[in-house]
């Protein structure tokens, strides 16, 4: 197995995400990001396990974050999780099995399958103007 064409596949498949203004490998946090440059979109890699198969090759689950950060400081009238939201969808449509047969996201044939993977956490910003989500994602490897 090769990490980083995986990793790279999957940042570029999220990171063309319509309507995402910043994509970065590299986490920041919210208050480093301006309004003006979100939605902002950062994929940071969490862990991997390995699975040891007798007679077969090692299978490898790696997963990562998905971090989206959406602000509406410029528009008051919005609720921040009205931009999120969306986004979020996105993101779950393009890693659901989206052909009629039912065929996973193989990320261009470098995975078996890549999915989201446990809760999606969000604070869809009540108090204020941000709005942040954290999408767990997995990525089987044979």
């Amino acid at each position: 197995m090769t990490r980083e064409p995986i990793y790279a596949a999957l940042f570029a498949l999220v990171a063309a995400i319509p309507g995402i203004a910043t994509a970065s490998r590299r986490l920041s946090h919210w208050t480093e990001v301006a309004p003006a440059a979100q939605p902002a979109l950062f994929q940071v890699q969490k862990a991997e396990t390995i699975e040891r198969r007798t007679g077969l090759p090692p299978k490898h689950t790696l997963r990562l974050d998905l971090y989206l950060y959406a602000n509406t400081a410029n528009d008051p009238a919005v609720a921040p999780a009205q931009i999120l939201n969306p986004l979020i969808d996105a993101i779950e449509a393009l890693l659901l099995p989206g052909d009629p047969l039912g065929l996973p996201q193989t990320l261009g044939g470098l995975v078996t399958h890549a999915w989201i993977d446990g809760t999606t956490e969000t604070d869809e910003g009540v108090l204020g103007a941000q709005a942040v989500a954290i999408v767990p994602v997995a990525i089987l490897v044979p």
